[in-house]
């Protein structure tokens, strides 16, 4: 049994480049919806589906709803990173990019994250209405891409890399991440960065929309779990990692939540 799946990974890794995967196995119940209406007008009024465009000198913005009620994704309509993604969890974590710091100048602004054609902006407070926070962004987003400046200046997450220590089943679970997993989670304004696979489990840090999402569970489990398990039978759970000043921030943060509660 193990031999087959093994065989059928493969397969699918080889014909990967033939083949578009579309959503051929959804890792969450819950997702945004995309829509492409045309912009006449400069800004053009919210609609019925939540969708929001400003055109400014032939860029036209769409905004995006995630499964996590407190982030929304931007698009801008051209190339963001490019490729591979990259995240602000802190305001202090936006020195090397103009425009992650503009966005934090908002009020109410938590973090933000950088995809390939995309911007997730998560605020602080669920209870905190978009309606401000959307309209300062598409002010910052489109004059961002006026000025011409680079993204970012920092280090970009590309693919997961292959290292000569990996052994078959990290590798293989690397392939899975890229191919199968992150297109699908970045739809939703995410990411999943590999951290490790140690003793049957698989560590992965859940970045953008998917940081404090309530359905990010449903996803960890239902979704990556079980699609790594079928298809490699070593792997026996799937275990969400932060990183070290990722929950420094999150007590700071959490801090600072108290006393303007008090």
């Amino acid at each position: 049994m193990a031999a087959h799946m093994r065989w059928g990974l493969h397969y699918l890794l080889r014909t990967r480049n033939t083949a578009q995967f579309r959503r051929v196995s959804k890792l969450s119940d819950v997702t945004g919806s995309s829509y492409h209406t045309p912009c006449w007008k400069r800004v053009q009024s919210q609609s019925s589906t939540g969708t929001t465009c400003l055109s400014v000198r032939n860029l036209s913005i769409q905004t995006q709803d995630t499964p996590n009620p407190r982030s929304l994704k931007f698009l801008p309509g051209k190339p963001v990173l490019g490729s591979g993604t990259v995240e602000f969890p802190s305001q202090s974590s936006a020195e090397c990019s103009s425009l992650a710091r503009d966005l934090f100048e908002i009020e109410g602004v938590k973090s933000v994250f950088f995809g390939p054609d995309f911007i997730t902006v998560t605020k602080a407070d669920e209870d905190l209405e978009w309606t401000d926070i959307k309209r300062h962004a598409l002010d910052a987003i489109a004059k961002f891409f006026e000025s011409g400046d680079p993204i970012t200046t920092g280090a970009v997450h590309h693919e997961s890399t292959l290292s000569e220590d990996d052994d078959e089943v990290v590798s293989m679970i690397k392939e899975l991440l890229d191919t199968r997993i992150r297109p699908t989670v970045q739809e939703d304004g995410g990411d999943v960065i590999f951290k490790g696979f140690e003793d049957g489990t698989v560590k992965l840090k859940l970045v953008g929309s998917c940081t404090g999402c309530p359905s990010s569970t449903v996803t960890l489990r239902n979704g990556i779990q079980n699609m790594l398990q079928f298809y490699i039978p070593e792997v026996d759970t799937v275990e969400q990692v932060e990183d070290e000043v990722d929950e420094v921030n999150a007590k700071v943060f959490a801090e600072l939540e108290r006393k303007l509660q008090d």
